[in-house]
C-alpha cells in the first residue's frame, strides 16, 4: 500500500529501511522523503515504524 503517495513510498519501503536499520521517523524522512511535502503521510509512517519494530523485537525474542 501507498504510504506517500507524493514520494512513491509504500508500507514494504518503510518496514525493509526499519529492518537496515533506519529505526525512527527522522531516519525514514531522510532516506524516502516522506512527510516533506504535505505532510499527510507523517502518522501512518510513524505507526508502520513503530508495527515493524515490534514485530522485529518479537521475532528476536522468540528466535
Amino acid at each position: 500500500m501507498f504510504v506517500c503517495v507524493c514520494k512513491g513510498i509504500t508500507d514494504k519501503d518503510i518496514r525493509q529501511a526499519v529492518d537496515q536499520g533506519d529505526q525512527s521517523i527522522k531516519a525514514i524522512k531522510e532516506k524516502f522523503g516522506v512527510a516533506s511535502q504535505c505532510g499527510g503521510c507523517a502518522t501512518l509512517a510513524k505507526e508502520i515504524i513503530d508495527d515493524q519494530l515490534i514485530a522485529n523485537a518479537q521475532f528476536y525474542q522468540v528466535a
